[in-house]
This record gives C-alpha cells, structure tokens and sequence, in this order.
C-alpha cells in the first residue's frame, strides 16, 4: 500500500504533458494567421500601376502589343505628370459594374495617398473603343475628362487605333488644352452640347465619369446623326436591359475589328486589289506547279466572288464575307503554288494525321478576329443541338471557360443581333458561317448567286 501512491502520479504526468501539448497545439491552429488572400482585381491593376503606368489587360494585347505600351510609357515619363492608363474590358457584372468611373475610384483608393495626392486616368470608356475616359484627382487642373472625351470627336482619329487614341489623349492632358479643344470639337453641334463641355467637376461624376457634356449630347437628336453618337444610346438602352447570350463585352478589336464600316470597306477594296495583283503575278510567272489548274481557277472564282459581294455590300457582315473570300482565294492560291506532292502510292500510306489538312476558315464568332485556330463542339445557349465550328483562340478559350464568345452583329428590324441569328433565307453569312457550315466553299455559293438571291431579300 505504501508504494501505490506514490505510482499513480507517475503515470498521470505523460497524460497531462500530452494533454497540455495537445491543448497548446490546438490554441497555435486558432490563432495562426489565415492563409493570404489573392490580389483583388483593383489591387492587382494598383500594383501593376506602381511598376509601369500603363496597365493593359490581356483582352487588349492585339489592339495594344508589347512595343506601343512602351512608347506609351516613355511619352508619359516625358510629361512628368502622375498619369496612368488602365485599359480593362468594361462589361456588365465585372469588378466595376461595367463602369469607368468606378473602376478608377477603385484604382485611385487602391493606389493610396488620399485625396490630396495628385492623379491622372486614362482608362476605356463603357460606351465603346472610339472612346475613352479620364478622371484625375485632386479637381481638373489637367482637364483629363475634356482630354480623353475630345479625342473620340476628331475625325482623324476616327480610324485609329486603342493606343493612338491614348497617346493623342496623353498628349492634349500634358497641353492643358483639353477644355479648349473639346469645345471646338463639338461646337458645331450646338447650343448646350458644346456650352457644357468644361462642365464641372461634380456634375462629371454624376453623370458617370463619361466626360463633361456627353450626356446632354446623348439626349440631342441632331448631335447623335452629326457624330455617330447613337452607339452611345444603344449602349445606354443595353445596359439597362438584361444582358444577353451573345453580347459584346466592350473590348477592343485589332485595327480593322475596330474599324467603322467605312474604314472596313476601304480595308476590304485594299484586300481585293491585293489579292488580284498576286494573282496576275501567278498567271504571268507560270509558276504554278503541274495539275494545279483547278486551284487556281478556284483562286480566280474566290477574286470574282470577293468583288461581287463588296460591290453590293450593305453592312460591315458582307464586308467581313468579303474579306473571307479573299482569304479562301489566298488558300486556293498556295495551293496552286505548292510543288507537286507524293505519288499517289506512297500518299496512301500516310496516316490521317499526317494527311494535309485543309485550311480553317476565318474565326466563326467574329471573322474579323481572323483565321480560326482549330474547330470545337458549341452549343448555343437554350438549344440541344451543338454545332462544329471555326473559332480562333479567345473563342474557343470563351467557349470553355464558358463565357459569351465575343460575336459580329447585323442590324435587322432596328437592333442589332449576332449574324448567326438572321435566318439562313436571309444572310449566306448566317447560312455557312463564314466557312464552318456546309461542304460547298463560299465561293461556290456566291458563283452560284446565294449572296444576290439574300442580299435581296
């Protein structure tokens, strides 16, 4: 009995050193700090923004490349002022709201120094790549709203593109004559759209960071034919409404994407002319390779048929028809061009993937994008049935990460819906999807006269 209470603390000393270890180890799994969170998209441009004051999102890299951000850069290290250039995609229910004012106040916050520390923005604009925006705190001392407004006005620089746009921007903001020059721009539309152009810096803001007197013009009639404004109506209405599958985001296409339909036309004209140079180079050097004739007849259908279409064309749809033409004519071209290939004996043993491959058509989302990079399996939304279509690399990544893929629109009975959605009847566009539907090529479709038969109705 003597021996038994001095054992029994013995044994209870592990269980307790184990129980404190235990309880200490729960209290260091409480009180440790929490895993850090990633970078919100207004950090993320604030960051990028303390490194280099241009920040151009990747949706943009084609329209801004690697070589004109840096001439960006220089030209504002040059003015020495604290101006920075933010171009995002601004789209309904992103970090902004689809706002440009709200992404700036959330960029300037982000940046820090108060209200007091001087910033200049240039950032993309709601209303479309024509335009753009500028914000600057503290008030207007660079006149940045008036600077970034004005350069959407001037006509020559109507077929820019994004960075032109900007760098014309930076360079009336480091003038200070963007007041002056707004007014002159917009003074022949009249009475209260040019008086408001310096407007103040509070009714700026509410108006939505669009720039002085761009909403009094939206509500003049005659100041939406004389500059094309309607596109801002028709984005005003939009944003109002509930998005659609198949809406734009506001993102900015390469040059001829951007273009309006008079710049895509003379584009276009400049493409056809090309296209039938190269190909009295080819009738005159006879260097076509032996049995090519077919394919080159083919490239001579593909040239009447571009030029049938942009003779008749009434829209930006048959310019882009048009363009697409020229490419397959291209195809056709090079084919006629190649050296004669195996004989057919030793061609049978070729496996299908090392068969050539025809070439892909132009991108079937938005054949301005270009020529498509592979074909995927897309079901339009509501509908059973998938289709196999053409699309270049940002659609199909929009495909499957399921997002709207950006679209060509036509205007038909006063609104504009994505070419694909006109009835077939109607739009060979619509019928063949720019090359991704049907066996027959576009250009045996318009040689056989579909394009005049839908451009009729």
């Amino acid at each position: 009995m003597s021996t038994e209470p001095a054992r029994t603390p013995a044994r209870r000393v592990p269980c307790a050193l184990a129980a404190t270890a235990l309880a200490l180890l729960a209290l260091g799994c409480l009180t440790a700090p929490a895993r850090a969170a990633p970078p919100s998209p207004g950090e993320k441009i604030a960051d990028a923004l303390r490194e280099s004051p241009v920040y151009v999102d990747p949706a943009y890299e084609q329209a801004v490349p690697p070589d004109r951000q840096r001439r960006l850069v220089h030209q504002i290290e040059r003015t020495g002022l604290p101006l920075y250039v933010v171009l995002v995609p601004l789209v309904e229910g992103d970090p902004w709201g689809g706002e440009s004012k709200q992404l700036t106040e959330v960029v300037h916050d982000r940046m820090g120094g108060g209200a007091n520390k001087e910033y200049v923005f240039i950032t993309t604009s709601e209303t479309g790549s024509t335009w753009l925006d500028g914000r600057e705190w503290p008030g207007e001392k660079h006149q940045a709203r008036e600077a970034a407004s004005v350069v959407g006005f001037e006509d020559e620089m109507k077929e820019k593109s994004l960075g032109a746009r900007v760098a014309r921007a930076v360079e009336i903001v480091e003038s200070g004559d963007g007041r002056e020059l707004y007014e002159e721009a917009t003074a022949d539309l009249g009475g209260e759209g040019a008086a408001t152009g310096g407007g103040s810096g509070e009714r700026g803001e509410e108006e939505g960071g669009r720039g002085p007197g761009l909403l009094p013009l939206l509500l003049v009639p005659a100041g939406l034919a004389l500059v094309g404004g309607g596109a801002f109506f028709v984005v005003r209405r939009r944003r109002s409404a509930a998005p659609t599958p198949f809406s734009s985001p506001n993102s900015v296409f390469a040059s001829a994407r951007a273009a309006d339909e008079r710049g895509l036309r003379r584009r276009a004209h400049d493409e056809v002319v090309a296209f039938g140079e190269e190909l009295s180079e080819a009738e005159a050097d006879g260097g076509t390779a032996a049995g090519s004739a077919a394919a080159l007849q083919g490239a001579l259908d593909a040239y009447a048929a571009a030029g049938t279409v942009l003779d008749a064309a009434r829209g930006i749809p048959d310019l882009a028809g048009a363009l697409a033409l020229v490419s397959e004519g291209r195809d056709s071209l090079r084919a006629a061009r190649a050296p004669a290939g195996r004989p057919a004996r030793k061609a049978l043993k070729l496996t299908a993937k090392q068969k050539p491959q025809p070439a892909l058509p132009l991108c079937f989302f938005h054949p301005l994008h270009g020529r498509a990079a592979r074909r995927i399996r897309w079901r339009p939304l509501g509908r059973r049935e998938s289709l196999l279509v053409a699309a270049c690399e940002e659609c199909c990544t929009a495909v499957r990460t399921h997002r709207a893929p950006e679209v060509l629109t036509d205007r038909r009975e006063g609104r504009d819906v994505p070419y694909f959605e006109v009835p077939a009847d109607n739009s060979l566009w619509a019928a063949t999807g720019y090359g991704s539907l049907g066996e027959e090529t576009l250009t045996e479709r318009v040689i056989r006269g579909d394009f005049s038969r839908t451009a009729k109705s």
